[in-house]
């Protein structure tokens, strides 16, 4: 099967998701119709396709030890000079994502990863475009705020076409899954 890039993140539920994307692309983000708008846990990660089932039961351990928080976006941030990225600050259910990527990337898991930088969740809305875009992302958003329960999180996988696809939903205090449940059927996935 060869190995796939895979990444575990928090979708931002619409309409949420839709505007920060179309944002995200009018600022001239190329990637930004590829990458459905999120809360990263687990960036992405080159694993053997093989490894894939244990992965997701590895996720629904995960899962089911979570529970739903509030999630509240205000704001702005960036990561510059260190990364050329603006992002909406994740101002409650920071201490939430926190404890669930620790635990999807822990070492004693078919995913331990290290990460570049130390994790800091946010939604990214500008990366690697002009300086003079990333300061109009930067200003434009300043004060956007957006807030939902958040009741899971999912599994994704980048394609040959770079865009991200949803591979399964793993929904907070589940109990065992059975392999096919809440798997997202590809086919079903809009053409982009």
């Amino acid at each position: 099967m060869g190995t796939v890039t895979i990444g575990v993140s928090i979708a931002v539920p619409e309409p949420h998701g839709s505007k920060l994307q179309q944002l995200r692309a009018g600022f001239g983000d190329a990637a930004a119709h590829g990458i459905p708008t999120h809360v990263t846990l687990l960036p992405p990660t080159e694993v053997d396709g093989a490894a894939l089932p244990a992965v997701e039961a590895h996720l629904a351990e995960v899962a089911a030890r979570g529970r739903p928080f509030p999630m509240r976006l205000s704001g702005t941030g960036t990561f510059r000079p260190l990364s050329p990225v603006v992002y909406v600050q994740v101002v409650e259910g920071a201490a939430a994502c926190s404890w669930l990527q620790k635990r999807v990337r822990d070492a004693s898991g078919p995913v331990p990863r290290e990460l570049q930088f130390p994790y800091h969740p946010h939604v990214t809305v500008a990366h690697g475009i002009d300086e003079a875009a990333m300061d109009r992302a930067y200003e434009e958003l300043s004060d956007y705020e957006a807030q939902w329960p958040c009741t899971g999180f999912a599994l994704y996988e980048q394609g040959a076409d770079a865009v991200w696809r949803k591979l399964r939903e793993f929904p907070f205090g589940s109990t065992t899954v059975p392999p096919q449940a809440g798997r997202v059927e590809t086919g079903s996935l809009p053409a982009r």
